[in-house]
């Protein structure tokens, strides 16, 4: 089961190749640093491509990811955003959706049930702007136990904060 999420996060469809360093809680590339603190007990530091920074569980198939995006958004609302980054999920169904801030700014928190390859799973996506940058942020779940880590994945939210661009 853990090989199908991973593939999962393999092949979402984040926007551009990504490069950068994790270092003391800070992910930098380029000219942007952002915060998110260090690896949540019970979870590990997985290397994916198109990924900033990815969590897999200790004990289970649940992952977390993050990135951020500097360039190429122009400046499109954050229903298009995500309805973007969601677009490789076949059997998409929005649970709920709000707006919320996020290190100042307003974020769009979108909740589906989706299939990739044809493999059911449960996602949360948060998406926001913030000084010509654009930052995704995903918990992926298996069906039935997406509470399971939430509370991680919000923490990790409470954390995030983006450093002015220079």
């Amino acid at each position: 089961m853990n090989r199908i999420f991973l593939r999962v996060l393999v092949a979402l469809p984040l926007a551009c190749a990504h490069q950068g360093a994790f270092s003391g809680g800070f992910f930098v590339k380029g000219d942007v640093r952002y915060y998110v603190g260090g690896i949540p007990p019970g979870w590990r530091l997985k290397n994916f491509k198109d990924n900033d920074i990815a969590y897999v569980s200790d004990d289970s198939p649940h992952i977390i990811s993050m990135n951020a995006s500097p360039e190429g958004y122009e400046d499109a609302p954050l229903d298009v955003l995500s309805r973007h980054l969601v677009m490789g999920f076949t059997e998409r169904k929005l649970l709920r959706q709000e707006q919320r801030m996020l290190d100042e700014r307003e974020a769009l928190v979108s909740h589906y049930f989706v299939k990739m390859d044809g493999v059911p799973v449960e996602l949360m996506l948060v998406v926001m702007k913030k000084d010509k940058s654009v930052y995704d942020f995903w918990y992926i779940s298996p069906p039935g136990r997406f509470e399971e880590k939430l509370g991680t994945f919000e923490e990790i939210l409470k954390r995030f904060h983006a450093e002015p661009r220079l």
